[in-house]
């Protein structure tokens, strides 16, 4: 059996495997559509059907010129955006009538909060909400009195504020205005945001200065608490020829990215300049409008390495 047959069976049994490619009782892989085709190829070339590329969640992207980011990275925390928050007090001294909301509820600009009967004119009036929120306060319930106390506090948490660190060493580098990226720790969250707030002094513990950005948050993702990484961008550099970080793997020892041509894919050594993180400078190996692995191209290297074993035996 020639190596090239060898690597479309084996991926091909990858693929039903990994891939869960459901067979009925009985059935067999030719069944469905999936017959192994024994063509030549050239050594080292790596042959998919669309319908196997699309079932193991292979990106294809075709290489471009871009832009690489200089940034400085630096860590933070996600905070309550401030401006987007109300203490709800009552107008005139009385008794509570009504809650409406509890913690937890959302509410609507506008919705009524509570009722309160106020003390001198013994007429019940309501307390509206501001804005669009969440309660996250509650200090009142029905028979209280109650005077200027807050008694519940509503907040939005459509846009959170992310309180950057930034060395006292670094400052001089940020400035109002930059784009930053906003990373989840595990980095399967990425947000981009401009730096609205430099702090005049430093924190008292590390010296460190806060740089505060504002970021949208409509699904809620950004909890006001959590540690994120950040990227603050310092220059953007035009590049020729760039590729996501993410096709890029290690073959003996040098950075491959896997190339699709008439052949199938076929493993490329790359020469890489500047990288920032997401996207990566090509100097060589590569040109625009080929046609590469951006996602899941260690399936592809996986192969490559059995191929290897098959032959070293």
């Amino acid at each position: 059996m020639n190596s090239k047959t060898h690597i479309k069976k084996t991926i091909t049994h990858l693929l039903v495997s990994c891939l869960a490619i459901a067979l009925l009782p009985g059935q067999t892989f030719a069944e469905t559509g999936h017959e192994e085709k024994t063509e030549q190829h050239e050594e080292g070339h790596i042959e998919l059907t669309q319908e196997q590329i699309q079932h193991a969640g292979i990106g294809l992207t075709t290489v471009t010129s871009g832009t690489i980011r200089d940034v400085l990275p630096v860590y933070g925390v996600v905070v309550t955006n401030a401006e987007r928050v109300q203490s709800v007090t009552a107008r005139f001294d009385g008794i509570v009538r009504e809650v409406k909301k509890s913690i937890g509820d959302p509410v609507r600009k506008g919705e009524t909060l509570l009722t309160v009967e106020a003390n001198e004119s013994l007429k019940t009036y309501s307390i509206e909400s501001a804005l669009n929120g969440v309660v996250t306060q509650r200090n009142a319930n029905v028979g209280e009195q109650i005077t200027d106390t807050p008694l519940l506090v509503v907040q939005d948490f459509s846009t959170v504020w992310v309180e950057l660190s930034v060395f006292p060493k670094d400052v001089s580098q940020v400035d109002l205005g930059q784009q930053v990226r906003i990373l989840s720790l595990d980095s399967t969250q990425i947000t981009e945001g401009k730096i609205i707030y430099i702090a005049p002094h430093g924190q008292g513990g590390n010296q460190a200065i806060t740089a505060r950005v504002l970021i949208d948050n409509p699904k809620g993702r950004w909890k006001p608490g959590l540690f994120v990484n950040a990227q603050i961008t310092r220059e953007e550099i035009a590049a020729p020829v760039v590729i996501r970080n993410e096709a890029l793997q290690i073959v003996e020892g040098k950075p491959v990215v896997f190339v699709q041509g008439e052949e199938g894919f076929e493993p490329r050594a790359v020469t890489l300049g500047r990288t920032d993180g997401e996207l990566s400078e090509v100097l060589a190996g590569l040109a625009v409008d080929e046609v590469y692995v951006s996602k899941n191209s260690f399936i592809l290297k996986s192969e490559l390495g059995k191929e290897d074993a098959e032959h070293g035996h």
